[in-house]
C-alpha cells in the first residue's frame, strides 16, 4: 500500500498516512475551496487501509482552524476509523487543539461522543 503525503498550504492541512510507519496525521488549517477534491484521496486511502489495517491505528489531528465543510469531511474520516475499530482493531484519535480554543476542543468532544471511539485531548501550548 502506498503512503499518502500532502504538503500543507495556507488553506489546506498537511497530511501523512503511512501504514508501514504507523503514522496517520492531519495538521494545519483546513478551509479548501473544493473540500471534496481535497479530502477524496484521504477517504479513498482509508477505504483501502481498513481492508488490512495495522493492529493499532492512532490518528493524530492537530487543526488550528477548520470550516464547516471540512468538519463534514473529518466526520467521514473518523467514521472510517470507527469502522476499523468495529472490525476488532484498536484505534485512538489524538485531538490536539490550541490552548484556550474552546471551539476546536468542543468540536473534538462532539466527534468523540457521536462516534463513540477513544479520543485523547491534548492542549498544545
Amino acid at each position: 500500500m502506498n503512503n499518502l503525503f500532502v504538503d500543507a498550504t495556507s488553506i489546506t492541512p498537511r497530511v501523512e498516512f503511512n501504514k508501514h510507519e504507523n503514522i496517520f496525521r492531519i495538521e494545519g488549517k483546513s478551509l479548501p475551496e473544493d473540500v471534496k477534491n481535497f479530502y477524496s484521496p484521504l477517504i479513498q486511502w482509508l477505504d483501502q487501509y481498513k481492508l488490512d489495517p495495522n493492529p493499532t491505528t492512532n490518528l493524530y489531528i492537530d487543526l488550528e482552524y477548520f470550516n464547516t465543510s471540512s468538519s463534514k469531511m473529518l466526520l467521514i474520516i473518523l467514521n472510517k476509523i470507527r469502522d476499523i475499530q468495529k472490525n476488532g482493531n484498536q484505534v485512538l484519535v489524538t485531538w490536539s487543539y490550541p490552548p484556550h480554543d474552546i471551539e476546536i476542543e468542543e468540536s473534538g468532544e462532539e466527534f468523540a461522543e457521536l462516534l463513540n471511539i477513544p479520543f485523547q485531548f491534548v492542549s498544545k501550548g
